[in-house]
């Protein structure tokens, strides 16, 4: 029973800083929906306090990746361009003229690694 109870507190905290940033990132109902890899009604649901639902595997490592972009974000760039970096098009080599927010609905959980890797190494200097 310990284990569930981790489990749906994990999936409590993955879900509300998931919300939170979806917010802060002004990302349509659709688009929050989309990266967490939902139907819009369950999104709607899942941003809820009290969502008694799980997640995938699948969904569970697209928030974590999310969470690590928006950290990455926070670090590298200064209001308002790191709550509006998602949505503006970019010509980095990952998004070729198209809005990271897109480019990561369209390609997937591998796409957000990528992207998770690409704004670390940008950050590090790499």
């Amino acid at each position: 029973m310990a284990e569930k109870t981790r489990t749906d507190e994990t999936v409590r905290v993955a879900l509300k800083a998931f919300n939170n940033i979806a917010n802060e990132w002004q990302l349509s109902l659709s688009e929050a929906a989309a990266l967490a890899d939902m139907s819009e009604s369950t999104w709607k649901r899942a941003r809820k306090p009290g969502y008694a639902g799980t997640l995938t595997k699948d969904q569970m490592l697209r928030l974590s990746a999310l969470v690590g972009i928006y950290k990455a974000l926070k670090l590298y760039f200064s209001p308002p361009i790191d709550t509006g970096w998602m949505r503006l098009p970019n010509q980095g080599p990952l998004f070729q003229g198209k809005r990271p927010v897109d480019t990561l609905i369209e390609n997937g959980l591998p796409h957000f690694l990528h992207v998770r890797n690409y704004l670390d190494a940008l950050r590090g200097g790499a």
